[in-house]
């Protein structure tokens, strides 16, 4: 692009640039020289005129500048074309891309700032959910900022030419974009998309709903965490909350659960969840059932109900620093509740999505409920996203997902 801009910092406001973090917030900066387009290139320096990277401008963002390069480079397509083979060099030393879907394009993670990219390998499904053409491969996409959705061309250009889909479709509807003034934007790119798909993972079925699911139409970055729950499901009654499509309960039913309820508050994922059971042959051992968690939580509780190994896998509770608070009291409910649903010796699965409620903070309020119900909790495992959505030195937020594995310890233990 032709339009430039010079972010020049304030004083002493470049270590965290020089840290490694490729944000530039509003109020870190002195004064910009140039074009002010959105989106346009904008190189950053500190405020003694250091060169400290190059990014794209959002005008209208508290984030103004998102850096894509340390160096003094354009983001045009030959540099989209060479970050992201650089970014499938990685995806296949942790993925076999020839069968399994993946992030493949995880952001500021990868050195594309605002672009999601998740390439999904299945089968088409028809109406009735049967197979409807043969198997291949789609990209769905979120663009979530000014720099890449100026690119976004040239970006479906560069997908197209180095994984040959059979089609890319864009699911950039979610609220940020319009921090970046930016319109919602939802369609097929490049090919042809179908509505529904299934995919494979942890050797079960799972039809996806890439038209109309959730975010880009599967959660991704549960994948080992879903097979490492399942590993202690086993003989046990098994309650998977905020359960969206499945994936926990599932697993955890092919390994030998006893049975398994799935909750969520959307009809649609509870059909969805249901569909997958009957697809995989466990439809005997699986219940989906539509409900607020938190208030079926209660009525469990109050039923008796007692279960072997309680899930919650809620939506992100804390979206920004003045959300911290009510997430704190959320997620201690949740896991208040589940401590006590769960028998002696009973395994405790629980996550959070959300990049401001960190591990330290999660950690304590995992303390509290256990203090809370008169409940002691031995940690078995303390996990983290897929590995194909990378964490980076420098960039806390690349490292957002918590899943904490726990069983409680009778008295005196």
């Amino acid at each position: 692009m032709e339009d430039r801009v010079a972010i020049r910092l304030k004083p002493r406001e470049e270590d965290r640039i020089l840290a490694g973090h490729p944000w530039v917030y509003d109020n870190e900066i002195a004064r910009a020289e140039g074009s002010a387009a959105s989106g346009a290139e904008a190189r950053v320096l500190s405020g003694r005129g250091r060169f400290l990277g190059s990014g794209t401008l959002s005008p209208g963002s508290k984030i103004r500048v998102r850096l894509h390069s340390r160096a003094d480079e354009d983001w045009n397509e030959a540099f989209t074309r060479r970050t992201l083979d650089a970014a499938l060099g990685f995806r296949r030393r942790v993925r076999d891309l020839s069968s399994e879907s993946a992030r493949i394009v995880f952001g500021e993670a990868d050195g594309l700032p605002g672009l999601v990219a998740d390439r999904f390998v299945g089968t088409p499904l028809g109406p009735d959910g049967e197979p409807a053409g043969p198997a291949g491969s789609w990209i769905v996409l979120q663009v979530l900022a000014a720099g890449a959705e100026a690119r976004k061309a040239g970006i479906v250009r560069v997908l197209a030419d180095a994984l040959s889909p059979e089609g890319i479709l864009e699911r950039s509807d979610a609220p940020v974009r319009q921090r970046e003034g930016l319109p919602p934007a939802v369609g097929v790119l490049e090919g042809s998309v179908p509505d529904r798909i299934e995919i494979r993972e942890n050797g079960l079925g799972f039809a996806v709903d890439l038209a109309a699911g959730q975010k880009t139409g599967w959660f991704l970055d549960q994948r080992e965490n879903r097979a490492a729950a399942a590993v202690y499901a086993p003989g046990r009654t098994v309650l998977d909350a905020f359960c969206n499509a499945g994936g926990f309960g599932l697993c955890a039913a092919r390994a030998g659960a006893a049975s398994v309820l799935s909750v969520d508050s959307s009809e649609a994922a509870v059909a969805q969840v249901r569909e997958n059971a009957r697809r995989n042959g466990l439809a005997d051992r699986v219940e989906a059932r539509a409900a607020n968690a938190f208030d079926l939580l209660r009525e469990l509780e109050k039923e008796g109900r007692r279960f072997g190994l309680v899930v919650l896998d809620p939506p992100a509770f804390a979206k920004s620093r003045a959300a911290l608070e009510g997430a704190a009291r959320g997620y201690k409910e949740i896991n208040l509740r589940a401590l006590r649903l769960l028998e002696p010796g009973g395994i405790l699965v629980t996550c959070s999505c959300s990049w401001w409620f960190d591990r330290e903070r999660f950690r304590a309020v995992l303390e509290d409920a256990a203090a809370d119900s008169g409940r002691r909790l031995r940690y078995l495992e303390d996990r983290g996203q897929a590995p194909d959505h990378p964490v980076v030195s420098g960039y806390p937020e690349s490292r957002y997902l918590k899943c904490v594995i726990a069983e409680t310890v009778d008295s005196g233990q």
